[in-house]
Formats: structure tokens, sequence, C-alpha cells
């Protein structure tokens, strides 16, 4: 059983914390679980991107408590699962700690293993798209988890 679980992006203010509010969400208030988040280039200190917080309020999840962090190997040497948006962050992570190559997957895995667009700075339908493919890659990971 996972009992850490982190989910990367670059600046940690859209797709990861939306990931990670979201997952969080889905397993519910019992499940054994830490789900946490951080980026490979973060906005350290910054909250949630106010389009991406909105377009996850709308779906019943609040993120507004969320802090951007950076990653760092530690945080990979201590998670059981690090699930990352796009192939070049899988990369990245596994140039970090080659150690935690084995515990490192896309989000999309089970669904063809897409990446996950950088909404950023972007109109708001490249928010709800990149919430759209969250959404079915956290369902995806559910049984697993």
């Amino acid at each position: 059983m996972f009992q850490r679980i982190l989910i990367a992006c670059i600046g940690n203010i859209c797709r990861s914390p939306t990931a990670e509010y979201l997952l969080r969400h889905r397993l519910g208030p019992d499940h054994a679980a830490t789900v946490s988040s951080a980026g490979l280039g973060a906005m350290t200190g910054h909250p949630m991107d106010a389009t991406a917080l909105e377009v996850l309020l709308e779906h019943g999840v609040d993120g507004e408590g969320h802090v951007a962090r950076q990653l760092d190997a530690k945080l990979l040497r201590q998670s059981d699962l690090i699930l990352a948006m796009e192939r070049s962050h899988v990369d990245a992570i596994r140039r970090m700690a080659p150690e935690a190559s084995g515990k490192v997957f896309l989000l999309d895995k089970w669904l063809g293993g897409r990446d996950i667009p950088d909404p950023y700075r972007q109109r708001r339908p490249a928010y709800e798209q990149a919430y759209a493919l969250i959404d079915q890659g956290v369902n995806s990971w559910l049984r697993y988890l």
C-alpha cells in the first residue's frame, strides 16, 4: 500500500495541486495515504493559480490552502509513489533521484500514458482540458490505492 503519494509538475501551482487536492478528495478523510505535491521549478510560496483553483472549486474541491514547494531528492526518497504530468517530468525526476526510478509514473499511466499539457498563462479552456485529463488520471489510479 502506498502511504506517501507525491504529485509533480513544473510550477506546483496548476496541475500538481489540482491532482493533489482531487486525489485527496476522492480517497476520503479515512484513507491512510498522505497526498502532497511539488514542482521541478516551483513557484515556491505561491498559492494555487486562480483559474486552476476556480475550476477545481467548481468541481466541489477546495485547494485554497495550497502553497507551492520545490521538489527535491529528499522528497522523492520519502515518497512511495510519485505521479508526474509529463514524460519530461518523469525523466527529470529519475535524473534527480535515480533510486526513485521504480516509483515514478505518469498520472495518465493507465490511460495510455499521455502528457497532461500545462495550462499556465493560457485561457480558461486550457485549464478545463487539464482538469478533465487530471480527473481521468486520478480516477484511473484509485483502484491501486
